[in-house]
């Protein structure tokens, strides 16, 4: 009887239908990897927003030739608004490097990682909010510094780029939604910060009717805050007289007595503290220590914050 079972195939008809199995999914690979980093791109990507105040208009210019790395933003004076001295702001969340070129580049400047791996870069800054070499978290709004004339600047502006997680420019940045290609100047309105207490907003907390540099006062800025349930707190410093404040502003049972405080450190000094019943906020608390860290901080109910000692200087 003959012997059953497969089908025995001439082995050049062997050899060509395995070649063909194996190159439909090579095939398709080039078609899944694109698909991939499509859908990771989406995942991913972050959208940033003016790095200025919220309701500040500057000018965006991408100017062409010769502007050094082709592709990067020096957002300008707009109408009879001056720049300089201006709050500038982390444009998205990330990750943020502070670093100092000295009188050449950037000058002092910060770079923010973000969520993609992608980075934006701040420079000619003429304040920082931390030492060179230091880093923090920051969030969307977050204060970073204030704009100067730094390093390799002829007049106060913000240089500003964004770069791709590999390093590359990106030439045409968007922000709010913005897009500013190579050789154009626009006008951009910022909404960073508009909606309070986010970030290291100085436009008040949740609602509050106070503001952080409303209850400290003339001359003092925020540099850095910390959320807390109900709230935030904030560190202010006046560079005029080298004082530092601190207030906690409420963001719920506002108008209501409530748990609330403040406090501020010098280091090698004793610690000021405001707290009790109150219906807005704490403080403010003041402290002169110029050339001196601070510890600082502050409470809301049973929710607090102490930060290190830190703004050395």
């Amino acid at each position: 009887m003959p012997t059953t079972g497969a089908p025995t195939w001439p082995k050049t008809f062997r050899s060509t239908i395995a070649a063909l199995l194996l190159a439909v999914p090579a095939a398709m690979l080039p078609q899944h990897a694109a698909m991939a980093r499509q859908q990771d791109a989406a995942t991913l990507a972050v959208t940033h927003k003016s790095p200025f105040n919220c309701g500040k208009t500057f000018y965006a210019n991408n100017w062409t030739p010769k502007h050094n790395p082709s592709g990067s933003i020096d957002w300008q004076n707009y109408g009879g608004d001056a720049i300089n001295g201006e709050t500038v702001r982390a444009t998205a969340a990330g990750t943020a490097t502070f670093r100092n070129a000295g009188s050449k580049s950037y000058g002092q400047w910060v770079e923010i990682r973000h969520s993609d791996g992608s980075r934006t870069r701040y420079a000619h800054l003429s304040t920082m909010v931390r030492a060179a070499g230091g880093s923090m978290s920051v969030g969307q709004g977050t204060v970073i510094g204030t704009v100067g004339s730094t390093g390799g600047s002829s007049a106060p502006h913000l240089h500003y780029e964004q770069r791709t997680s590999s390093g590359a420019m990106d030439t045409s940045p968007t922000v709010e939604g913005v897009t500013v290609s190579l050789g154009q100047k626009k006008a951009v309105k910022s909404t960073n910060s508009c909606g309070g207490g986010g970030g290291t907003g100085d436009s008040g907390s949740g609602g509050n009717r106070y503001t952080p540099a409303g209850v400290c006062g003339s001359g003092y800025a925020v540099i850095d805050s910390a959320a807390l349930t109900g709230g935030r707190t904030y560190l202010l410093y006046n560079k005029g007289n080298g004082s530092n404040c601190v207030v906690t502003l409420k963001s719920t049972k506002l108008g209501s007595a409530s748990p609330v405080s403040a406090f501020l450190e010098p280091k090698g000094a004793s610690r000021a503290t405001d707290s009790g019943n109150f219906s807005y906020y704490a403080g403010p608390v003041k402290r002169s220590a110029p050339g001196k860290c601070v510890k600082w901080g502050g409470s809301i109910g049973s929710s607090s914050y102490t930060s290190s000692f830190e703004h050395c200087g």
